[in-house]
């Protein structure tokens, strides 16, 4: 099979979907790998690093979309790249469909072969490529959340961990996935006071077992998240129905009851963001206020640690992605039914529930296509 590699050109987005140790995989099995120029330079690779593991690299990414029969990107084609994609052509990447609706009908206009992976799953019911990118957004959740509590950057002005006299800050975690763990465990690292919410009692005990004693286990509803919010200074939305539309725990009205300053970190911002208030922004232009409560809502949090974050994701996706080309993707789908829940658009059709639900389309069971 032939292999596409194009330089990510979304806002800030330095990752790359494939490394130089990915691309000597794929030679290994007799598969063909071009790379745009420059496309893994952000991640610390070189074109030259490339070109060694086997790559043939390509100047544009109009090449690059017009000669592959599979495109692996990070982040979902923007609008500049909707023409470039062919009929029937394979793109494996993040799509996050619930969340934009042009992006949904470019698909079926343009006929592509969509599998997305975040709706890859497993029979234990577990996101493998969605699982490395939640670890990272977690993690930064926490940090950008201190940085932006901070009084020069908008924030309270309050230290998470405090120090010998003065109180830590009280973080407020919905969601208590891989996103919501991660974020408890680095912020109680630091010191703050942590109050993680679920909806599920069984994981709020696993929880309550291996986290530190500055973590408390809250279940989650509308009463008790509107009280836990009067004294939060920073909350990470951290929820996730696997490619539906995420739901909004704090509406615009809960924000007059957060003091001024509080920071809220949308990660779940990729499915339409757990905050009624959310709207995406960029790592150039990350944050912004409504009603003295700091917004920050970038839906490529990991972009911003590309070395880290590429090799943690291609660590995931490669063995999936040599599954497609040694097969194809029907071939594929039909023998790993993870791959199958993979597919979200093909040909035209939308064959993922959550998708159809989020925009009143047409459902077409995925089985019909094999």
């Amino acid at each position: 099979m032939i292999i596409g590699v194009p330089k990510e050109i979304k806002n800030n987005e330095n990752r790359v979907a494939l490394t130089p140790a990915g691309v000597t995989e794929f030679r290994k099995h007799g598969h063909i790998v071009y790379v745009q120029t420059e496309a893994g330079k952000s991640s610390g690779f070189s074109d030259e690093q490339y070109t060694q593991a086997g790559a043939t690299i390509l100047s544009t990414i109009e090449e690059v979309y017009g000669i592959a029969e599979m495109i692996i990107k990070v982040k979902e084609p923007i609008e500049s790249e909707y023409a470039l994609i062919k009929d029937d052509q394979l793109l494996f990447t993040y799509f996050h469909f619930a969340s934009s609706e042009p992006l949904t009908h470019a698909m079926i206009d343009r006929r592509a072969v969509c599998l997305a992976y975040e709706t890859v799953e497993k029979t234990d019911r577990s996101l493998p490529l969605l699982v490395p990118m939640s670890e990272v957004a977690g993690r930064m959740a926490v940090q950008e959340g201190a940085k932006y509590l901070e009084k020069p950057m908008g924030g309270f002005g309050i230290l998470l961990g405090g120090v010998a006299g003065v109180k830590p800050a009280n973080v407020l975690v919905l969601g208590g996935g891989i996103v919501g763990t991660q974020s408890a465990k680095m912020a109680a690292g630091l010191g703050a006071n942590v109050t993680i919410v679920d909806i599920s009692l069984a994981r709020l005990r696993y929880l309550e077992d291996i986290m530190p004693a500055n973590v408390d286990t809250v279940m989650s509803n509308e009463y008790n998240i509107r009280e836990l919010v009067k004294s939060a200074n920073l909350i990470i939305g951290g929820v996730l129905i696997p490619g539906a539309k995420a739901p909004s725990l704090i509406t615009r009205d809960m924000l007059k009851l957060m003091k001024p300053g509080t920071v809220m970190v949308d990660v779940a911002i990729d499915q339409g963001g757990c905050f009624e208030t959310s709207k995406a922004t960029t790592h150039e232009n990350p944050i912004y206020e409504v009603d003295g409560v700091v917004h920050y809502c970038v839906a490529n949090m990991p972009g911003a640690v590309p070395y880290t974050s590429t090799l943690a994701l291609t660590n995931a996706t490669l063995p999936y992605a040599l599954q497609l080309a040694n097969l194809g993707w029907k071939d594929a789908c039909s023998k790993n039914e993870e791959l199958r829940k993979g597919l979200n658009v093909v040909n035209g059709k939308v064959v993922f529930k959550g998708v159809s639900d989020a925009w009143n389309l047409p459902y077409t069971d995925v089985k019909e296509l094999f």
